[in-house]
């Protein structure tokens, strides 16, 4: 929700930022790898529960995460591979700190796993979307918006990074959202099919 209808406000800071990154010569698919790492160590960080590293290099990578396809446009290399790192390199990180956080608060085991559940049905719902309906955007396919997006993953970490005590009630929100999001895409594509 927050990634389709706040971006066009920030799109000329990033696009500032990224030529930056093309003065200094980085390829896009050097800068989704500098976010995958940054977010691992900020999963590795969150373990040792060095919070406000956690925090600040979840943000990081985030930023990154962002800046790949801006630099990939910039510089005309948009590819499919880097399309595909993107998506697993995203999902990979945001599995990093979903299982730091099952692993050091027993008590949110449940509500992680419920959470994964409902990331890989929406992801999955997702991935089948762009397939299906044909339409030409900036992205390497067809992106959906929704209810919960990446920018919605990382204010939720961050709550639970800084309320610890109410993760469990956190990451059980969010799985609604998670699950409402990949119905709403369902019924997107049933609506397209049906035209069709």
């Amino acid at each position: 929700m927050l990634d389709s209808g706040a971006r066009k406000f920030f799109q000329p800071y990033f696009t500032k930022l990224a030529r930056m990154l093309v003065w200094l010569e980085l390829t896009p698919d050097a800068v989704t790898g500098a976010a995958f790492v940054i977010g691992l160590f900020g999963a590795a960080a969150l373990y040792l529960d060095w919070r406000a590293a956690a925090l600040t290099l979840l943000w990081l990578s985030g930023l990154a995460d962002v800046l790949d396809g801006t630099v990939a446009r910039l510089t005309g290399r948009c590819s499919a591979f880097g399309a595909l790192m993107d998506l697993i390199f995203d999902r990979i990180v945001e599995m990093g700190y979903i299982a730091v956080m099952a692993a050091r608060m027993p008590e949110t085991r449940m509500a992680s796993i419920f959470l994964l559940c409902s990331i890989i049905f929406s992801f999955s719902v997702f991935l089948a979307s762009g397939a299906l309906i044909s339409k030409k955007t900036e992205k390497a396919f067809y992106y959906q918006p929704g209810l919960a997006e990446r920018t919605e993953t990382f204010l939720v970490f961050s709550l639970a990074i800084l309320l610890p005590r109410s993760t469990a009630l956190i990451f059980n929100i969010f799985t609604a959202m998670i699950v409402f999001t990949g119905i709403q895409r369902m019924a997107e594509v049933y609506r397209y099919l049906k035209r069709d």
